[in-house]
């Protein structure tokens, strides 16, 4: 499975590479040697071995120091990012959108400097997040890695920039938060359960966003709009849960960059995975 996953990304790789380069290797050279490492769950000095290859490999296998300079490139960069405009499908389309995060924990003797501590599900925990905005797509809307003491709130007053179009964003209560309401208007209404339900607002000014949301949140459209949500759950479900999907962090990605890359290489493949599935016979 993980052989032919990796082939879907190839053909995109390569589609989509201008074929410009200003060293030995061309962007899409270095892509695909670091996609066939995340594929397997591999570090990429695995890849760089032309004997770990089930495949014909690539005529010239760039060098670990190579892999690890070049994946900071500007255009390696571009093309990825151009790899999941490709298989994201169009957000413009969603009129309803999921906000939520996955933790990424460490191990507990992990030195990583860019990982600190926060909460995870019901406890705490050292690591990183991964933020998201899901639509109806095989890929967020938007995401990106934080370290773990930074609030989902904070996570996606930053995410809901990227979006376009307008629509509803549908979140669990730690989206109740004046400042998002405030970044998401006026072309996405949030939609979140009160922070401390059963309390008044107190005398402070609230934006009209949230204040309209908590309206929602009484009526029956509003209670349909948070069942949706589940959705998202999910979706993290599906990347995490197949043989080359989102584990949890191997011990050679650290640092946040890093985590940044890894992650998503795993959101490309799970894409390709569900688009395979979906395609029509």
């Amino acid at each position: 499975m993980e052989r032919e996953l990796w082939k879907q990304l190839y053909v995109v790789v390569v589609r989509l590479d201008n074929g410009w380069t200003n060293g030995f290797y061309r962007a899409s050279e270095i892509v695909v040697v670091f996609l066939w490492a995340a594929v397997h769950d591999r570090p990429t000095s695995w890849a760089c071995d032309a004997r770990n290859w089930r495949i014909e490999p690539p005529s010239a296998l760039p060098s670990q120091s190579t892999m690890s300079r070049r994946l900071r490139t500007f255009r390696v960069q571009k093309l990825l990012n151009d790899v999941e405009a490709e298989l994201g499908g169009s957000p413009r389309h969603w009129w309803l959108q999921r906000m939520d995060s996955k933790p990424l924990p460490l191990g507990s003797y992990s030195k990583d400097p860019d990982a600190r501590y926060g909460r995870a599900a019901k406890g705490f925990a050292r690591g990183y997040k991964l933020h998201t905005i899901w639509g109806d797509g095989p890929l967020p809307s938007a995401w990106c890695i934080q370290p773990m003491n930074v609030g989902d709130s904070v996570a996606a007053k930053q995410l809901v920039s990227r979006l376009r179009g307008e629509g509803y964003l549908v979140g669990d209560s730690q989206y109740d938060s004046n400042p998002l309401y405030a970044a998401a208007a006026p072309e996405h209404q949030v939609v979140a359960p009160q922070k401390r339900p059963g309390r008044g607002l107190g005398h402070r000014r609230h934006h009209p966003s949230r204040l309209r949301s908590l309206e929602l949140l009484t009526k029956p459209f509003g209670q349909a709009l948070l069942q949706c949500r589940k959705q998202i759950e999910r979706d993290f479900g599906c990347l995490t849960n197949f043989g080359a999907g989102l584990s949890p962090l191997p011990n050679w990605v650290r640092r946040v960059k890093r985590v940044q890359l890894w992650v998503q290489a795993k959101l490309l493949i799970n894409a390709v995975r569900i688009l395979s599935m979906t395609a029509p016979a």
